[in-house]
């Protein structure tokens, strides 16, 4: 039994279901760390201006790349154990009851709540791309929103099939060739087209000093919403065999910096160039949107066409990637509380079902995406606070060292920035009135 729960789960190493090469496996495994639409995230830039936009995305991406150095260092903590899932390492950095208080709800939240986002994102980008394809020859009776949702779902489900991360090893290499493509399609017509006439750069004028700091402080929180993934680390260094001569920590952080090079060379060029482009008239969709709603008679269709593809490849392929976690913790239940291994049919029937929940959220809750401020907030911790204290609590650095003070104060600014972000987002939400259309996606 222990053995399947290491094959199936990778539960405590990973040299069972390490099939690859750690060499040739790295920059596969990175890439789901790219596996996310980012011409959705960056919409908080009219509400921080293009003075403060530049610095304060650098300092977050710095201080997340921090963090993911820590997660790769602690994965291996302990001579002979693995901490293989996020939630472990909080257990064994503050308490067996503590630690899944604080790491269970965020990291669920950024797995399951990804997969509904992505559900949205990917319905809604293939009912774009059926609109520009079939153009006036559209028949009268176009498939709805909540139809294109299913029909991306059920392409999910059909590729949930593959087992483990292993398998999806190819597909997350398609998710991030997509990812860099589509991102610079997108941001190259973009600017390469003539500006609307009514743009305009300068932050969104607010009544009062406090509306412009709650403002400033949602548009911080969808920056750390846009961050997120850490909680994927552990389980992919986890696929990766490791040894006392060579331990998986050096060429997974070689893939890291490497992947998140392209990240940056995506995320920041998408930023700005939208921003350039489109300024205070950025739709809450993102540049994507912002594209078809502006230039799509003005772009040869097919390029449209195929830039709307890639996205619906990159949401199918990152769907897979943020639901392993799930998949994983569904069979272990299974198997721990049965004491038998999980056959090929019941591992099928939970990822229809997780996938078909997923779908019934999106669909229910349509409105979740007004939501990423708070949500920023409130998930911030997994991100940008708790590694430092894991940090200070595995590690035990020298008291009152550079390195002591360094992981002491980024993780109470980490939880005071939770805090303030999610005390925005609310305001946010109070200010510009959150229509709660259940069941009814626009």
């Amino acid at each position: 039994m222990k053995a399947y729960l290491e094959e199936v789960g990778h539960l405590t190493k990973a040299e069972s279901s390490g099939r690859l090469a750690s060499h040739h496996g790295v920059p596969q495994r990175q890439c789901p760390l790219l596996c996310f639409p980012q011409s959705q995230c960056w919409c908080w830039l009219p509400g921080l201006g293009f003075d403060l936009s530049p610095s304060l995305s650098s300092a977050a991406y710095i201080w997340q790349l921090y963090t993911l150095w820590i997660l790769v260092q602690l994965h291996e903590a302990v001579p002979g154990k693995r901490y293989n899932r996020y939630v472990e390492l909080a257990q064994a950095a503050f308490g067996e009851r503590l630690g899944v208080w604080l790491a269970l709800f965020p990291t669920v939240y950024l797995s399951a709540g990804t997969a509904t986002a992505l559900i949205l994102i990917g319905g809604e980008t293939m009912k774009l791309f059926f609109q520009i394809v079939c153009g006036p020859l559209c028949s009268s009776n176009p498939l709805t929103t909540v139809e294109w949702y299913l029909v991306f779902t059920f392409l999910c489900i059909v590729l949930s099939q593959l087992p483990n991360l292993n398998s999806i090893a190819g597909l997350s290499l398609i998710g991030a060739i997509t990812a860099i493509t589509y991102s610079t399609m997108v941001w190259v017509l973009s600017v390469s087209q003539q500006r609307p006439p009514s743009i305009s750069y300068h932050p969104l004028s607010l009544p009062s000093f406090s509306a412009s700091v709650f403002s400033v402080m949602n548009a911080l929180g969808i920056v750390a919403f846009a961050f997120r993934g850490h909680n994927l680390a552990l389980e992919i260094q986890a696929t990766m065999p490791s040894t006392f001569k060579h331990p998986a920590h050096v060429p997974m952080w070689r893939g890291a910096k490497v992947a998140y090079f392209f990240i940056a060379m995506c995320l920041f060029p998408v930023a700005i160039g939208g921003f350039w482009a489109y300024g205070n008239l950025m739709p809450s969709g993102g540049i994507l949107n912002a594209l078809f709603a502006f230039h799509n008679h003005d772009i040869p269709r097919g390029l449209l066409a195929m830039t709307f593809l890639l996205v619906v490849f990159n949401c199918l392929s990152s769907f897979q990637i943020y639901s392993m976690p799930v998949f994983d913790s569904f069979e272990a239940g299974y198997t721990s509380r049965t004491n038998r291994p999980c056959s090929i049919w019941v591992r099928s029937g939970f990822r229809v079902f997780y996938g078909f929940i997923s779908f019934f959220i999106g669909v229910a809750l349509p409105f979740l995406s007004s939501l990423a401020g708070l949500l920023g907030g409130l998930t911030l911790p997994v991100t940008f606070a708790y590694p430092c204290f894991m940090w200070v609590l595995i590690k035990k650095p020298t008291k009152f060292s550079f390195n002591w003070y360094l992981n002491w104060i980024l993780g109470w600014l980490g939880i005071a920035f939770s805090l303030a972000f999610t005390i925005g987002g609310i305001w946010s939400m109070v200010n510009n009135g959150l229509t709660l259309k259940f069941f009814k996606p626009n």
